[in-house]
């Protein structure tokens, strides 16, 4: 199904949301798992995300289309997750999400956000530098990214 809804709001994710941003997180992530063994459990532990970070949710008719996690720590944050549901792939879900971070990030006088993908993932790579973001190291199967503000 691809659901051509755009996005209605994106928002600060509550700890009621946690149960579907997991499934969101899940599904966003099987078509990579079957390719990737070494990816991380992903979607383990989002409560705590949502209390201890910026989470944030886009959605569209009231159904989670997507999430980005920032976790703030000083005047660095990193981009621990982000995760577009299969059914809005494709409709700027991902590309509005980093933007709501990285203005998050501006209000909190934030001087950079670091990321981390997977080499396997050369799609997230291309997103992340059409949108301003500069590929700092790899590592193994780590590509390490970096976006100054």
């Amino acid at each position: 199904m691809n659901n051509t809804s755009a996005i209605t709001a994106i928002r600060k994710a509550e700890l009621q949301d946690a149960a579907a941003l997991k499934t969101c997180i899940e599904r966003a992530y099987a078509p990579v798992r079957i390719k990737l063994s070494d990816l991380p459990d992903v979607s383990a532990g989002i409560d705590e995300d949502i209390a201890d970070n910026e989470v944030f949710i886009a959605e569209t008719d009231n159904r989670i289309a997507g999430c980005a996690i920032l976790s703030v720590n000083g005047r660095i944050s990193h981009l621990t997750n982000i995760a577009v549901d299969p059914d809005f792939k494709g409709q700027g879900v991902g590309k509005a999400l980093i933007g709501a971070v990285e203005d998050a990030a501006r209000t909190k006088k934030i001087l950079a956000i670091h990321l981390t993908t997977h080499v396997a993932m050369p799609e997230n790579v291309a997103l992340y530098n059409r949108l301003g973001w500069q590929e700092t190291q790899r590592a193994g199967n780590k590509v390490l990214m970096e976006k100054k503000l």
